[in-house]
């Protein structure tokens, strides 16, 4: 065969290649609303920088007439590319092809790119759109996803791992996503559920649409179990890449910075007056995060789940931190189970990728009731506690109004290794409100007066002026500075720039054992 002839078959290979299951099933994708695998790719790298790995991989079955059935890439498209300039690796699964199966081969496409991908220091970004497990292929390909699973585990904290749910995923699927850092899902076209509704409905007899039971909406609000919603594909991949402008490539790289023009000593009066002048009254904390950060924006995570607790990136003086936030409008702020898990959560991927953490807190407690006891609260809320108090990159604490009991505490408090901890003058550091303090304290000699509602409340002012303010904790050192609140932002940018060379460690171990 001339050498014409010899690239002329490799040509025709790869043009077959990129076919995958053909014309008419990428136009069924592209009338449910979604792109196709390769559409995926190209609009999530750089232009013009991918470059495909395994392109010419076949499976290797015989059972059930497979042999007859064999396409190049076997249904999964892997390789590597930019992001803005940086490295990363992608497997993109294409459900034109046996419904975007695993099979023993294409898992070994994912493990060839994480494998690359934990030796280059490269983020992993997984697009999710399959079927499941190739049935045809039994046990090897549930160990396709074992090993996938397996990489997902010792990789995590050494490279970014994202997911994008864009199609469905289901049953084994949905564990290699829920080991990842960030999982993304597109409105009305992407699902996940361990067992789908007819199962469902044959073991429970309860009926649900795949929809309610794993869609979206579902997860993003209800389970927590995604971190971002988007309107179709093209959003969801912007997004990525928005992300990723906000992470390091991996454990050992500082988080990239962005040129400031925002003035790092600009103030903002309008924090002087934000807060209500009644302490049960609620504010909308976002108002400080925006007001306080480069160009007053902010990138949220979980932005529909636990609303109480708000998490997300942003920059001071183009640098990367992670905000954690107490939302005085939901819940009054209050911990629950819920925010305790979102938050812990968070702190850890910012702790295992050195972004410094800053906290906005206004806490009056821990929600009480039957069902958080009964939900295991006390559980919950220790892991927010341990992330804060285990994690070793830069982190300072803004009180802006209330930090009362146990809540105080795992807020990032000065006594669990917070660097810089800042109070504004309406800050309120105490075991527990007014009311309740003197509800304990002077339960035997408000019983014995003749007005004890006057009584009450005149004890109530007492104690409000004596200890509901930052300076008893000021006088112990447990609060830095009380600053104004217009100069917040100035003082978060002074504070991260002499934490920058922050060295700390924990005690020699193999692990600690988070109460999960």
């Amino acid at each position: 065969m001339k050498l014409e002839e010899k690239i002329a078959e490799l040509k025709k290979r790869d043009q077959t290649a990129e076919e995958g299951g053909g014309a008419k099933r990428r136009e069924r994708q592209h009338k449910e609303g979604k792109l196709s695998a390769r559409e995926r790719i190209e609009f999530l790298l750089d232009d013009g920088t991918f470059e495909e790995t395994d392109k010419l991989v076949t499976h290797r079955s015989h059972d059930f007439g497979m042999q007859e059935q064999k396409y190049y890439g076997d249904g999964f498209i892997t390789g590597y590319g930019r992001i803005n300039g940086r490295l990363v690796f992608v497997f993109a699964q294409d459900f034109t092809v046996f419904g975007g199966s695993l099979s023993e081969t294409n898992a070994g496409k994912i493990v060839k790119i994480m494998d690359l991908a934990a030796k280059m220091g490269a983020p992993v970004i997984g697009l999710n759109d399959s079927g499941g497990a190739r049935i045809q292929e039994g046990v090897m390909s549930l160990a396709g996803y074992a090993d996938i699973f397996l990489r997902n585990t010792l990789y995590s904290g050494v490279v970014p791992q994202i997911s994008a749910v864009m199609g469905p995923c289901a049953g084994g699927a949905v564990y290699s996503p829920a080991i990842t850092d960030f999982i993304f899902m597109v409105d009305q076209t992407s699902y996940m559920f361990i067992t789908g509704p007819d199962v469902i409905k044959l073991v429970t007899h309860e009926e649900v649409t795949k929809d309610q039971l794993g869609g979206a909406h579902t997860h993003n609000e209800i389970s927590g179990v995604a971190h971002f919603m988007s309107r179709d594909d093209a959003e969801c991949l912007s997004m990525i890449r928005e992300l990723l402008s906000f992470l390091p490539s991996n454990n050992l790289d500082d988080p990239p910075r962005k040129p400031c023009t925002d003035p790092i000593d600009r103030l903002d009066e309008k924090l002087d007056t934000l807060l209500p002048d009644q302490s049960n009254l609620p504010y909308d904390m976002k108002d400080v995060i925006h007001t306080v950060v480069d160009d007053e924006y902010f990138f949220e995570v979980q932005e529909h789940y636990a609303k109480n607790m708000i998490v997300g990136f942003a920059r001071l003086n183009g640098k990367s931190v992670g905000i954690v936030a107490n939302q005085p409008a939901m819940l009054a702020g209050t911990l629950d189970i819920n925010a305790s898990v979102k938050g812990a959560r968070f702190v850890r991927f910012c702790d295992c990728f050195n972004i410094p953490l800053i906290t906005f807190e206004d806490v009056p407690g821990f929600l009480p009731g039957t069902q958080q006891e009964y939900g295991g609260i006390i559980r919950h809320g220790a892991k927010l506690l341990y992330a804060f108090a285990e994690a070793t990159v830069p982190k300072v604490t803004v009180i802006t109004r209330k930090a009362y009991g146990g809540a105080y505490c795992v807020m990032a408090s000065k006594h669990i290794r917070t660097d810089v901890n800042y109070a504004w003058p309406s800050a309120e550091i105490a075991v527990m409100g007014p009311e309740g303090a003197v509800d304990i304290v002077y339960k035997r000699e408000l019983d014995g007066v003749e007005n004890p509602e006057a009584a009450r409340q005149k004890k109530i002012d007492e104690f409000r002026d004596r200890f509901a303010n930052p300076y008893v904790a000021a006088d112990r050192g447990y609060v830095d500075a009380v600053i104004y609140p217009r100069e917040t932002r100035k003082k978060l940018i002074q504070a991260l720039a002499m934490l920058e060379n922050k060295r700390d460690k924990n005690p020699p171990k193999k692990h600690g054992n988070i109460p999960l």
